[in-house]
């Protein structure tokens, strides 16, 4: 390029683009997405949406059942630890919140309140025939994904 035609592109504000090489775009037409595009990519993401959708659902109800094993576990030994220190059975749940061996009582994942289903009995370590909270079971009438009732855990 000769310095002439360089100092001319250089000091002129805007180079013009003869017109058959810029593209015929009418004034009047706003650039935009076509409607046929906007379903295309609404369909794509509804069939994702669709395939994800279970998969969380699933993911959900194994953390809750997650959640039901451990705090059974854990109301279960704290029940076991109750009659070993106290020489008896607790009378509720209760008694383990105001013994000092929990805060609180959890909450049943599947019926998101405190209504644990209590097995009583007699306490086999007393020698007065005692009965106090032997088992706990979850409230809610649901079948796990195993098959069995979450009252039968």
């Amino acid at each position: 390029m000769t310095r002439a035609a360089f100092a001319f592109i250089s000091a002129s504000p805007r180079l013009r683009v003869p017109a058959y090489l810029r593209p015929h775009v009418s004034p009047s037409l706003n650039p935009g997405f076509t409607l046929l595009e906007l379903m295309i990519v609404i369909s794509i993401i509804i069939i994702l949406a669709s395939i994800a959708l279970p998969q969380y659902q699933k993911t959900i109800m194994h953390t809750r059942e997650a959640v039901l094993r451990d705090d059974l576990f854990k109301l279960r030994s704290l029940l076991d630890q109750y009659a070993a220190d106290k020489g008896k059975l607790p009378q509720s749940l209760d008694d383990l919140v105001t013994g000092g061996y929990m805060r609180e009582l959890p909450v049943d994942p599947f019926t998101g309140q405190k209504d644990w289903a209590i097995a009583t009995g007699s306490d086999p370590s007393s020698t007065s025939d005692e009965q106090g909270v032997t088992d706990v079971h979850s409230a809610s009438p649901d079948i796990s994904s195993e098959g069995t009732p979450y009252s039968e855990w």
